[in-house]
């Protein structure tokens, strides 16, 4: 038993957790560990994601320590216990309980002035934070991080100083904000700062940065996590949070496929686990499924998004409208937006809250404009500017004035929609967003199309069509496919839109047979719509047909 302690403390110093964690239960098991022992069984079980031997484990060290007058020790102890129930599952009740509990300790026994003055601290910095005061939060934060300066202890100064930059940010000052959180990222790549407050310092940074919409800044931290927890295998708690951000990302930059991977792994690193982690990983994953047509699929997902405590909107109001149930995407996105309180800022901490204030507005602008509601779609993108003027980031400017050129579009203004629109575009492009760039080239071509360029219309469509087949896009590619078939020749013609796919794949010199199976349909099924495209274009044969299609700018 004693080489294997040595060899459990050997492999908790190189942060090999699985391993400290089976060599220190399996002493706990036959002779019993001391509290110090008890504190590393506690943290490799809470890393390794045993949350409840962890919880045994800390409550057992808490009371070992506290037997043997080690006060601070204990208090250490019960502050770990109740963060990780607080933050990581949720268990608000348990672990208030662990924090009340180690103030009254250190009330009671504790010296005047200690490092554990500044860990207690945080409990009510974080409630002033999410539910109070960030002026007050922020003191708090900063008086906190002065005592763990004062004692070098770094991990009560990086929390400290991780709290005061989320409360600039909540106040409405981003950079400063950001700037502050940058110089803790530096701090914890150094390596003084424990494993868990890293990881929670980590995940915390990147929320932010993506909750202001800072992606260059997202993605350098991410790419950060990502190396921080591949030097550590055996990692769960934090692994999850990474490959949802990298999913996020991936997303963003058009890679869905890698997305799709990285948000299906943290899904199953999730399993049943509670907390934010597995809510987040749930609500990427539908995001993904309705991107890509797969409603059933989206639907499942955000359900179980919900029941990990992720609000499902405004994902799921957008599926609806790809659904085509627009009353049930507009009545759900108002009450979200009800709910919500534009005079705070856009940064919204609470796993239980939609991303932001931001994206409900961007989505409540496309939602409105497909209910015929114009003046709550001219609102909605309204204050979406206020936001973007405020923040000052690429994406959330592009997603402003994208939302500002929709409505413009809609209120029948084509030359200003015209110039928002290609700011917009420029925007999605600097951030390699092909997606994005590729919705905002369909409203850029209306409009070009209401001011009689046809021409660039089609090269702006012809340009977003390609996206939108690559990346498997179903849901745009057929709302793109029926602003086509509803302004074109062989529309007023009468062809629906599965003739007018007919008539392209003729004008491609396919036979019946490859169209057969580029649609998906019967070979007879083919023949018939060759038939009806005949009728209703007074056309003779296929030859007919695909120099139409040539003479109408169908290919």
């Amino acid at each position: 038993m004693s080489e294997q302690l040595e060899a459990a403390r050997a492999g908790f110093t190189r942060r090999a957790w699985e391993d400290a964690y089976t060599r220190l239960a399996a002493v706990e098991e036959r002779t019993g560990l001391d509290a110090q022992d008890l504190v590393r069984l506690a943290e490799s079980a809470y890393l390794t994601g045993r949350h409840g031997a962890a919880e045994d484990a800390w409550s057992q060290a808490h009371e070992a320590f506290r037997d043997r007058g080690e006060v601070a020790a204990a208090v250490r102890c019960a502050f770990w216990l109740g963060l990780v129930l607080l933050t990581d599952l949720g268990a608000q009740a348990r672990g208030g309980g662990w924090m009340s509990r180690a103030q009254r300790l250190l009330d009671d026994h504790g010296p005047d002035d200690c490092a554990e003055h500044g860990y207690l601290l945080l409990p009510a910095a974080l409630a002033e934070l999410n539910d109070g005061d960030p002026g007050v939060a922020h003191d708090l934060f900063g008086e906190a991080a002065a005592i763990g300066t004062r004692f070098e202890e770094a991990d009560v100064t990086a929390i400290g100083r991780l709290g005061q930059g989320q409360a600039l940010i909540r106040q409405g000052e981003s950079e400063r904000g950001l700037a502050l959180l940058d110089e803790v990222m530096v701090g914890v790549e150094s390596g003084r700062v424990s494993t868990i407050a890293a990881g929670l310092v980590y995940c915390a940074v990147i929320h932010a940065c993506q909750q202001t919409f800072d992606v260059a800044r997202a993605q350098q931290w991410t790419i950060s996590l990502s190396g921080w927890c591949a030097a550590q295998p055996d990692l769960v708690p934090y692994r999850r949070e990474c490959l949802v951000h990298r999913s996020e990302l991936a997303a963003l930059r058009g890679d869905w496929a890698t997305a799709v991977a990285h948000a299906q792994h943290a899904c199953d690193a999730s399993g049943d686990l509670p907390g934010s982690a597995a809510g987040m990983a749930h609500y990427q994953r539908a995001e993904l499924h309705r991107l890509r047509g797969e409603h059933d699929d989206a639907a499942a997902a955000f359900a179980r998004a919900a029941d990990h405590g992720r609000d499902p909107q405004p994902g799921l109001a957008l599926l609806r409208l790809d659904q085509g149930r627009t009353d049930a995407a507009a009545a759900a996105i108002r009450r979200v937006l009800a709910q919500t309180d534009s005079r705070v800022p856009p940064i919204v901490e609470e796993a239980s809250a939609p991303r932001s204030r931001a994206d409900l507005l961007a989505a409540a602008t496309e939602i409105m404009l497909a209910a015929d509601d114009h003046e709550a779609a001219a609102a909605a993108a309204d204050e979406l500017a206020a936001i973007a003027e405020d923040l000052h980031t690429p994406l959330v400017e592009a997603a402003a004035a994208r939302a500002r050129g929709a409505v413009l579009l809609a209120e029948e203004q084509a030359g200003a929609a015209l110039d928002a629109l290609s700011d917009a575009r420029a925007r999605w492009g600097q951030l390699d967003a092909p997606y994005e760039t590729a919705r905002t080239r369909v409203l850029l071509a209306r409009a070009l199309r209401e001011l009689g360029d046809a021409d660039t219309a089609a090269i702006e469509l012809d340009a977003a069509r390609k996206v939108f087949e690559d990346l498997g896009a179903t849901p745009a590619l057929g709302r793109l496919e029926g602003l086509e078939a509803s302004t074109s020749p062989a529309a007023a013609a009468g062809l629906t839109p599965r003739e007018l796919q007919v008539v392209r794949l003729v004008a491609e010199g396919r036979t019946n047979r490859e169209i057969a199976d580029a649609l998906v349909i019967s070979d007879k099924t083919v023949a018939r719509h060759l038939h009806n495209v005949f009728t209703k274009l007074d056309l003779p044969n296929r030859s007919a047909a695909t120099a139409f299609a040539y003479e109408h700018d169908l290919v």
